[in-house]
């Protein structure tokens, strides 16, 4: 006999699926930013989720996909949030400034997301056990900057640099602000971010 929440059987309804896949991810984020990495289960998900094992493994073929679904979910509803800021922002100093603003702002709304990709994306592995979130999402970011930058001296907003070296000089910059705010929730990011466009605008622009 399959438990009443079981979804086998019934008929398909694709908004109630995405609604209940949804809840599924928003409750594998909480797990992980709450319990960590290692202590998230399907039942521990589940459990959060308020359903059962069987409704989880209806929506994902198993936890890695649920986990992988999970961090691919997060960058794509970051760039949402992150796409509209870069394409107002004319010319390449106020690109690099919504890049960085948008990237913080985004991310201070939603800490258990960054606790939980960060978990996620540092612990979760291939088969062959190599990490299987090394270069998602990080080398997207640093192609976006690159476009930015190599834009911005293509319009002489800023001086000649390797545009590559200077965004992934960028994004560790967040990364590392980041980090020290996931460790300490009182770290003022508004005031990282100021900060890290006045460092990055003096350090790119044409002219002294």
């Amino acid at each position: 006999m399959r438990p009443d929440s079981s979804p086998v059987g019934r008929k398909r309804n694709p908004i109630i699926e995405a609604a209940r896949r949804a809840q599924i991810i928003d409750a594998t984020i909480e797990t992980v930013a709450t319990l960590g990495y290692a202590q998230t289960s399907l039942a521990r998900i589940a459990e959060r989720a308020q359903t059962s094992k069987s409704v989880i493994s209806y929506h994902f073929t198993s936890r890695d996909d649920l986990l992988e679904q999970v961090v691919t979910q997060i960058y794509d509803d970051a760039w949402a949030a992150i796409a509209p800021r870069l394409e107002a922002a004319t010319g390449g100093p106020a690109k690099l400034r919504a890049y960085i603003e948008s990237n913080l702002t985004y991310l201070k709304s939603h800490r258990s997301r960054l606790l939980a990709v960060a978990d996620i994306t540092g612990s979760h592995r291939a088969p062959d056990g190599t990490p299987r979130f090394e270069t998602v999402g990080e080398q997207t970011g640093i192609g976006v900057l690159t476009g930015i930058l190599r834009q911005g001296q293509n319009e002489g907003d800023f001086r000649a640099f390797d545009p590559r070296i200077v965004a992934l000089t960028v994004s560790q910059a967040l990364v590392g602000v980041l980090g020290q705010w996931a460790l300490d929730p009182a770290t003022d990011l508004d005031a990282c971010a100021a900060e890290l466009v006045t460092l990055f605008d003096l350090a790119t622009r044409s002219t002294p």
